[in-house]
């Protein structure tokens, strides 16, 4: 199977130049490339499928058919794996680079003044006191929605009491709708 792998993505030692995970480009039109050509294996065995279809299938056929069929299905599954891998990998290196650009800032800025870091840190603050209070007005609002919810609800509740108390068949269908729970 290994070797079948290797003819199918033989393409790739072709391809002189590795491509960075920055290159986002040559990774993209790969991606597309084994994306056409995934297609079109799979328009071949369809087409295989067809013509073996409309001849007298014999067992060596069906059985050529299903390994064709089987190849194709590993390498789609191959192509995904090695897709996630590629996009983890591009998250991780875009995850290390937000760092390293960090921790060059945070080195820079040691030739700021301390006047300078506290107004630098008094603004973060400021900044995150203000998303608190902006998380605590959404919480007040929930809170009153959700208590003129439960008023409605219990004047619904409370109407159809008095129904229910009113028209004995009511009651009773609510009885059988309370045991059906």
């Amino acid at each position: 199977m290994g070797g079948l792998k290797a003819a199918g993505f033989s393409y790739f030692d072709t391809y002189t130049g590795s491509p960075t995970l920055g290159s986002s480009r040559s990774w993209k039109s790969m991606e597309i490339e084994i994306q056409s050509l995934l297609e079109k294996l799979l328009d071949i065995n369809d087409a295989m499928s067809r013509c073996a279809a409309s001849a007298a299938p014999t067992t060596s056929v069906t059985q050529k058919l299903a390994r064709h069929r089987d190849i194709l299905h590993e390498f789609t599954q191959e192509f995904r794996r090695i897709k996630g891998n590629i996009s983890s990998m591009r998250e991780q290196a875009e995850l290390l680079s937000s760092v390293r650009d960090d921790i060059s800032e945070f080195k820079a800025s040691g030739g700021m003044s301390p006047r300078m870091q506290l107004l630098r840190e008094r603004a973060a603050i400021h900044g995150n006191i203000a998303h608190i209070d902006d998380v605590i007005n959404q919480a007040q609002t929930t809170r009153a929605v959700l208590g003129s919810q439960r008023a409605l609800f219990g004047d619904v509740q409370g109407k159809v009491k008095v129904l229910s108390d009113k028209f004995p068949v009511i009651r009773g269908l609510l009885g059988s709708i309370r045991r059906r729970r």
